[in-house]
């Protein structure tokens, strides 16, 4: 997520050169602006937002998983792409925009880092923390935005269409997708303004005539003169092998409970969060999961490493109740144990040291990632692999035994206020 820089005038200087974002309301309305629009904007190349659950002190947003990364990563190692490539990229970016557009919603943060690939290379629009409802008529006032990419009229500290500097922000990101360079860059941000307000760009030779056309309308200073998103849709190289990606219409009130029910329950639980113990505060994301007694956890981190020797070992039990275990399954072995923190070293114990063929050292790792699930990392220093693979195979029997204690279980209605949406 975006997060807008709004503080003193020297404060701003420095970070300046970063970027010229500005939010006069603080992170947290940011934040739930963000929310809130992409929770109403349901489009494929858009990311999605799943359900937005809140605790006392905490906002967790369950988001689309996007494998592929960043598009200013891509760029960074392809260097530039070839036409047909960047055309597609440019033809979803601008199915995306004129969506928003459609709705109201300006991004007025489009660049390649809020721009993700999933793992077919499709695009997902991503960090509307900056976005504005656009009313008609009126003009939008706050500068923000990445400085390579903000449109001319920004610069300018006058009421700006953030429409027509999305379009702008399309532009740039189109010139990099087929240059592998920005069309404005320069180290001296005043420098870097004056071209940009003077759309003083170069394109390289490999760039097609109508590629250029496309572009000088769209880098085009003067935002009344500027394409608008329909002309882009129709130009004969946009159109070119063009199939539109289209989003669905949804009731805001069904999709925007869970976020107003997770704000509410922050905002009325600061003031009695402060006297509160920590360990109640919130609850994560695999203490969520650990809720279900049908899920087990253990399967996402059994894993054994043959070359390295070391093996990991899901425990559905308590810290204290895997360390026995530990302890258990060494004295099986007639190994002795030393425990330090949250590590268990093993040896042989004195008095058999001479019936050993070799020595052996094995130690344990145990990490808690909830309150009844842990991780055991086992590995071998020295010795013979039977010890070590015996011991593995004794504590894995040892860790799926059921524990005559129940696994605690947090209480949903006292600690996060939201046992309605876990229950789901």
């Amino acid at each position: 997520m975006a997060f807008a820089d709004g503080g003193n005038k020297k404060k701003k200087k420095k970070k300046q050169p970063e970027g010229i974002k500005h939010n006069p309301f603080g992170p947290e309305v940011e934040v739930q602006r963000e929310i809130r629009t992409m929770k109403l904007l349901h489009h494929p190349n858009i990311v999605r937002i799943h359900e937005v659950i809140g605790s006392k002190t905490k906002i967790y947003i369950v988001m689309e998983y996007v494998s592929g990364g960043q598009l200013s990563d891509k760029l960074s190692y392809v260097g530039k792409f070839g036409e047909n490539e960047a055309r597609k990229l440019f033809q979803r970016l601008i199915d995306v925009v004129d969506y928003c557009h459609n709705r109201g919603v300006c991004h007025r943060d489009l660049k390649p880092e809020n721009v993700l690939l999933d793992s077919n290379g499709n695009v997902k629009v991503t960090d509307f923390g900056l976005s504005a409802l656009r009313k008609p008529g009126k003009m939008l006032s706050t500068a923000c935005g990445s400085p390579c990419y903000v449109a001319p009229e920004l610069l300018a500290n006058r009421g700006y269409d953030g429409t027509a500097a999305d379009i702008w922000s399309c532009g740039v990101i189109l010139f990099e997708l087929l240059a592998g360079n920005l069309p404005f860059d320069d180290r001296n941000l005043m420098n870097l303004y004056r071209k940009i307000s003077r759309a003083e760009y170069k394109c390289p030779s490999w760039f097609t005539e109508n590629q250029k056309q496309l572009l000088s309308r769209i880098l085009q200073p003067d935002p009344k003169k500027r394409i608008t998103i329909h002309e882009i849709i129709e130009d004969p190289w946009f159109q070119i092998n063009y199939i539109p990606s289209h989003g669905y219409e949804h009731d805001e009130r069904k999709y925007l409970d869970d976020v107003t029910a997770a704000f509410d329950t922050l905002e009325d639980n600061k003031e009695t969060e402060r006297v509160m113990p920590k360990s109640s505060s919130f609850i994560n994301a695999f203490q969520l999961i650990a809720m279900s007694d049908d899920l087990d956890l253990s399967g996402l981190f059994e894993e054994e490493d043959e070359n390295k020797q070391k093996t990991k070992l899901g425990s559905k039990n308590t810290i204290n109740d895997t360390f026995e275990k530990i302890e258990a399954a060494a004295n099986d072995l007639s190994l002795s144990v030393q425990r330090l923190n949250n590590r268990i070293t093993m040896h042989p114990a004195q008095n058999l040291t001479r019936c050993w063929p070799q020595s052996h050292n094995l130690s344990a790792e145990v990490i808690e990632v909830a309150p009844a699930h842990c991780v055991v990392e086992i590995s071998k220093s020295a010795g013979e692999l039977g010890v070590y693979k015996e011991f593995c195979k004794s504590l894995s029997s040892l860790l799926t035994e059921k524990s005559s204690i129940a696994s605690p279980v947090p209480n949903l209605t006292e600690d996060s206020d939201h046992g309605q949406e876990a229950e789901r």
